[in-house]
């Protein structure tokens, strides 16, 4: 493990995971100046032929033209490369846009070997600016070359944004008798809303899944992973998470995964979800300006959809966010992010919790509320949010993140 170093956020993990090479997967970094000088800007993934692919993208009705580009490729379920830029989100572009896409993939094909069709394109940055193609194509070349399977870091570091720290997570599985691994990387910091995907994330593996069935287990885990994190309550424009599996454990003797009910891809399925788990948190932990990571459970809910629904409410609460960081166990505010969620709740049943400590019950303040008792537990770097709406069976757990002045500092200089 390597030590966090730098101003990084106060809620990063104490060390960053180092993430084994995985078979089929080689990984470069350049410094392309697409923002800023200096930094690395571009990741370059070379995938084994063969490599199945599968993503969730943005919902959002306004896409980048990198996130119709993979969309546009998912059917053929193959890739061969991975391109990503970060200081420019290539949305909001028009027709230049799109036709910097196809050249980024053609140039990227060049680099690497394969058809135009095999690449898939990830951009994040800035909305609304032109995308110049050939700044990014300059770099390719020596890119593909200097590839190496150990580069994870690296990888991790180049599509950072606003990001304080890498985030990387890794993670082993049993399929058949044979341990296949799985390594990802993700960027996120602000404009994080849970409508898949809230972020850019890479995942990796040598299992060997067919792409259909690689892509409903990856829908499945987001649900309460990425689609389970808000920073701010904003959807972007470039939600990007793809997954690569280049099905090289066959020579280990792992089993080719081909069919929706193969319970021998159970393990696979855990493994996976605690990847997407891992870097979801350590999304919200990087929340821009953050101080304080929130975990916001609803219990006692009529569904679990209406948990959903509610928990959401109250962790996109900017009144909840600002009590939090300010260390106030303001319950009154998420009585009003309860109430406005528009799901079924009984004000005179509810019981709200900061950690174990009930703070209000039955429609009142509760009687053996103890103020310095609170606030002594609000100090803490970690705050759960208790609502148990005493309804009925359904139940969720959202993660964010305190708003604080930084903030409004971060988003007010960014194009600055």
């Amino acid at each position: 493990m390597g030590q966090v170093t730098g101003k990084v956020s106060p809620l990063a993990p104490a060390t960053i995971a180092e993430l084994p090479p995985i078979h089929g997967v080689r990984l470069a970094t350049a410094s392309a100046g697409i923002r800023y000088e200096g930094r690395t800007d571009v990741l370059l993934a070379v995938l084994e032929k063969g490599t199945a692919v599968a993503g969730v993208l943005t919902r959002s009705k306004c896409p980048s033209a990198p996130v119709e580009w993979c969309r546009s490729r998912f059917a053929q379920g193959r890739a061969r490369a991975l391109v990503v830029n970060s200081g420019n989100a290539n949305a909001f572009t028009g027709a230049k846009g799109i036709a910097a896409v196809k050249r980024t993939a053609a140039l990227a094909a060049e680099a690497v070997g394969c058809k135009t069709g095999e690449v898939f394109i990830a951009s994040t940055g800035v909305i609304g600016e032109p995308l110049d193609a050939e700044v990014i194509g300059r770099v390719l070349r020596s890119t593909a070359l200097a590839a190496r399977p150990e580069n994870w870091r690296a990888a991790a570091r180049a599509i950072m944004t606003t990001d304080t720290f890498p985030k990387l997570a890794t993670a082993t599985a049993k399929l058949g008798k044979a341990e296949v691994r799985i390594n990802g990387i993700a960027k996120g910091s602000g404009m994080i809303a849970p409508d898949m995907a809230t972020m850019l994330a890479f995942v990796f593996t040598d299992a060997p899944i067919a792409a259909p069935v690689l892509r409903s287990i990856l829908r499945q885990e987001t649900v309460d992973t990425f689609n389970a994190v808000t920073v701010d309550g904003d959807t972007s424009t470039s939600d990007t998470l793809l997954i690569f599996a280049t099905g090289t454990a066959v020579s280990r003797g792992a089993p080719a995964i081909k069919s929706m009910g193969d319970k021998r891809a159970a393990d696979f399925r855990r493994a996976l979800h605690a990847v997407l788990a891992n870097l979801a948190e350590q999304i919200a932990r990087d929340g821009e300006g953050a101080r304080k990571l929130v975990r916001v459970h609803v219990k006692g809910a009529v569904s679990k959809n209406s948990a959903r629904k509610i928990a959401l409410s109250i962790a996109n609460s900017p009144l909840v966010k600002t009590a939090i960081a300010g260390e106030d166990a303001n319950w009154g505010r998420v009585v009003m992010a309860v109430g406005k969620a528009g799901e079924p709740a009984n004000r005179d049943k509810l019981a709200i919790f900061f950690g174990d400590i009930r703070v209000a019950a039955a429609g009142a303040r509760d009687p053996s509320y103890d103020e310095k008792k609170v606030s002594v537990y609000m100090k803490r770097d970690v705050i759960d949010l208790t609502v148990d709406l005493k309804l009925g069976r359904g139940t969720d757990r959202v993660l964010t993140c305190d708003l604080t002045k930084e903030y409004v500092a971060i988003n007010g200089d960014y194009r600055s």
